[in-house]
């Protein structure tokens, strides 16, 4: 080649290069400017379960979990299940826990840093069918559209996102192994197939790929319509002509996708367990309508997403129960949406496969790019547990992006049109990108985001709950009753309402009308029917109405039996539901029944073998029976499954140093600061602090004792135990000085103390001389417990140092009497009598003449 020429192509390569950089970095521009207020949202509404309460999540949960458990960390063969099975996506949360734990930055920075990529990678995509100019309006169009947010800024979006960047990876793959339309580049193919398995890993709508890489392998590459592949499928019937030059490679690739495709779905059967998730009405409403009302209500559904994505205005977090009301006729006027929505389809279709041109292929490719990775999530072919889900119009949206790109470019071409267009695209832009900006601002916290949800939807009970839900956990009590209440008015049989209703009277001390409400929540179970499966038929977190209403009648000693029945017919409906066996042994506990609670929190463990709770509650069985050894094994083990559980932290700890083994108080030590790592929680630091306390005491480090038992007191400044060890350490060191606020602290908030009025009055006579303030704290233990012989003994010693005699006396025999078997008491009281009858002598020898 020519050096000029060379040169030349490779400075215009350069300027190429350099030109898609400058795209790439102004779509990241663009999505930073949308969504940097979104790292500082909190974990919000399922953010919770898939990352907070997910202990596949924990570093000490063996990895091969991920692969046995659903997104939530729920074992995938059980029937509570959802079958959402996303291993790469929760190993991501599993590398963001292990960088910051809990904090949310960190897991909505690698979100939008996804966004960043998804979008760069769809600008790769688009350049395959449009101009660069083009593909980077496509592009910047899907950086912001609103209907993102959800996909985006709640963090378990990341399925979607994650699932995205291998889907649009797999099509670059496929485009590349058919560069040469005859022949494959199987190493491309093979790295196609690789990426089609890691989307549908991260999110089932990932194997969606497969049908548009055959889409674009059918009308794109080998350009087929209608109009051309029915003589070709003609004629191969009849056997009349020979098959034509791109059939066999095209077929390979086609059955190589075929193949994977299978593989994928019989091994995703296999792991649900030939199982479908179960749902309930209140999920999906039209699931469990008649045929007719279902299938219209699922049809309309495909019209109000293309709606949303089209005008995001309406964005709603929950779009359950009766948000969309179903439709019962054919007369109802909703369905024209859906005839307008078939016919838009219909029409772009039509246009696109009749004309093999370039135009054609934009539009054959948005459409797929559209309704294709829709179709999981359409209803059309199982039913799935939500109505709308905005998170899943994420890849959806990519087609129509091309659509309208292509759009605008097609009516930008005439130069009368082309201000009105820019002014339009400029304008569409500009109020996504803010309404996208303000949208983050409500995923910022529970509250916030179902509120805003309440702003488009009233008739969702859900949303009320969910309301109630962030104030209860604000401890706002009064407030979330009102809106649990307004649940239950918008949807009376909601069962999960009239439970929440129940737990917030009980939060207010309210406990008659707590048991009504939950004997209203049980009443609106299924019944059994004859033939049926009772555990199919109810919603696992229903059953919490056992349960709570069973923890509500086991506050009073005289219904714990009743409290026992309802647990046992929580187990008899959901045989493996561990929280009620849980509670059942607390109860049998309670009821002195020791061994049967430790059999029940066996039958417990054969359910789950890895319940931290279980494990703990054994050992606190074996602390009943006396069996210390094998109450520390069960802590242990709790400990094991749990490295952060609270309660076994702090009591493995207490019964090592009580135990009094030397080898294993470093480890007492170890549990104890890990607790206050943890930072406040269930146990209190308050007794974390005492009990390193007492540890540096009993390793005679008095210093560290000091500081610890101050720390426990500055925490709880009642906290009994704390206020007299430290004042008995001040008073040992030889500054009962120092002790003695803290002993009058202790009696203030204690009055019965005796030990610490004991001391307290001993300070006073030996260091203090105050007879007086002794004085009281002797009469205090005499008035807690009239026959303390020693209270009695100092009171005694009082009168004798005021040298009231007769008083002292009086006081001694009473003494005597109470502890006749004393001699310090019979040796005071001769030295008392000796002291008086040398005073009478004495009185006697001055009176005389």
């Amino acid at each position: 080649m020519n050096p000029v020429l060379k040169r030349v192509t490779r400075m215009t390569s350069c300027k190429a290069m350099l030109r898609r950089w400058v795209y790439y970095a102004c779509l990241a521009a663009a999505v930073a400017l949308c969504y940097h207020n979104a790292l500082q949202c909190d974990f919000v509404f399922d953010d919770v379960s898939a990352v907070k309460d997910n202990r596949d999540l924990r570093p000490h949960t063996p990895l091969t979990n991920l692969l046995y458990n659903d997104f939530w960390g729920t074992p995938m063969e059980k029937e509570q299940s959802h079958k959402s099975y996303r291993p790469l996506c929760v190993l991501t949360f599993r590398w963001n826990y292990y960088l910051h734990q809990l904090q949310p930055m960190g897991y909505h920075l690698v979100n939008v840093a996804l966004h960043a990529l998804v979008c760069v990678l769809f600008f790769r995509v688009c350049v395959m069918f449009l101009p660069e100019l083009g593909s980077f309006l496509a592009a910047l169009l899907f950086a912001v559209h609103p209907i993102h947010t959800e996909a985006v800024t709640g963090v378990v979006g990341r399925a979607e996102l994650l699932s995205s960047v291998f889907f649009l990876a797999a099509f670059l793959a496929y485009a590349r192994s058919v560069r040469l339309h005859q022949i494959t580049d199987w190493r491309w193919m093979a790295a196609t197939i690789l990426c089609i398995t890691a989307a549908m890993l991260c999110k089932e709508q990932g194997i969606t790929v497969v049908g548009v890489c055959a889409v674009y392998e059918i009308f794109v590459v080998r350009k087929l319509r209608l109009s051309s592949l029915t003589p070709v499928l003609h004629s191969l019937l009849r056997g009349k002509s020979a098959p034509p030059a791109w059939l066999f490679p095209t077929a390979r690739r086609l059955a190589a996708l075929g193949l994977t495709t299978l593989c994928l779905l019989v091994a995703r059967v296999r792991i649900m367990g030939a199982q479908l998730p179960v749902f309930t009405r209140f999920d999906n409403p039209a699931s469990v309508a008649d045929s007719v009302t279902r299938w219209l209500t699922y049809h309309y559904l495909l019209a109000l997403n293309a709606g949303l994505l089209l005008l995001p205005g309406p964005l709603c977090c929950d779009w359950t129960m009766g948000t969309v009301p179903l439709l019962t006729s054919v007369g109802d006027p909703r369905n024209l949406a859906t005839l307008a929505t078939y016919a838009a389809l219909a029409l772009l279709a039509g246009r696109a496969l009749s004309v093999a041109d370039r135009v054609s292929d934009v539009v054959i490719m948005g459409v797929a790019l559209v309704a294709l990775p829709f179709l999981p999530a359409s209803n059309l072919f199982f039913p799935v547990g939500f109505v709308v889900a905005e998170r899943v119009l994420y890849m959806p949206s990519m087609g129509l992006s091309v659509l309208v790109a292509a759009g605008c470019a097609r009516l930008a071409a005439a130069r009368s049109a082309r201000a009105a267009v820019c002014c339009g695209l400029a304008l569409l832009l500009l109020s996504h990108g803010l309404k996208t900006y303000r949208r983050n601002w409500d995923w910022s916290t529970e509250h916030s985001i179902f509120m805003a949800g309440l702003q488009v939807n009233r008739n969702n009970a859900k949303l009320y709950n969910n309301v109630g839900h962030a104030l209860e956990s604000r401890q706002q009590f009064e407030q979330a009753l009102v809106f649990f209440q307004h649940a239950v008015r918008v949807q009376g049989d909601d069962i999960g309402a009239h439970i929440n209703v129940g737990r917030t009277y009980t939060s207010l001390q309210m406990y008659d009308e707590a048991e009504q409400a939950y004997r209203t929540a049980k009443a609106l179970l299924p019944r059994a029917r004859p033939g049926q499966v009772y555990q199919a038929r109810i919603a696992p977190n229903h059953l919490n109405v056992f349960l709570n209403l069973a923890n509500l009648l086991a506050r009073h000693r005289s219904r714990l039996e009743e409290a026992d029945a309802l647990y046992r017919q929580a187990i008899s409906m959901r045989a493996d539901y561990t929280q009620a066996y849980i509670n059942r042994g607390d109860v049998l506990i309670k009821l002195n029944r020791t061994k049967e609670a430790q059999r029940v929190y066996e039958t417990a463990l054969s359910y789950d073998s890895r319940n931290p709770d279980i494990y703990y509650n054994l050992g606190v069985v074996c602390l009943e029976q006396g069996d210390q050894e094998q109450a520390q094994a069960y802590l242990d083990k709790a400990l094991e499954c749990d490295p952060d559980h609270q309660q076994a932290l702090l009591n493995s700890a207490v019964m090592i140093q009580e135990g009094g083994s030397r080898e294993r108080r470093p480890l007492a030590y170890e549990r104890l600061h890990r607790l206050i790592e943890l930072g406040p929680s269930s146990v209190g630091l308050d007794r974390v602090y005492f009990n390193l306390g007492m540890l540096a005491m009993d390793d005679e480090e008095l210093g560290r004792a000091e500081a610890w038992l101050k720390k426990a007191v500055e925490v709880r400044p009642d906290f009994r135990s704390a206020l007299f060890n430290l004042a008995l350490l001040l008073s040992d060191a030889g500054r009962p000085l120092e002790a003695v606020p803290f002993l009058t602290r202790l009696v203030h908030h204690h009055p019965d103390h005796v030990k610490a009025l004991i001391l307290l009055g001993d300070i006073y006579i030996n260091n203090i001389q105050d007879l007086a303030e002794a004085e009281k704290c002797y009469e205090q233990i005499l008035r807690v417990e009239p026959k303390h012989v020693q209270g009695l003994h100092n009171l005694c010693v009082v009168y004798v140092k005021r040298e009231e005699l007769e008083r002292a006396e009086a006081c001694l025999l009473r003494a005597a009497r109470l502890a006749p078997r004393e001699d310090y008491i019979q040796r005071h009281l001769k030295i008392v009598r000796a002291r008086r009858q040398a005073a009478a002598a004495k009185s006697r020898a001055e009176l005389a003449p």
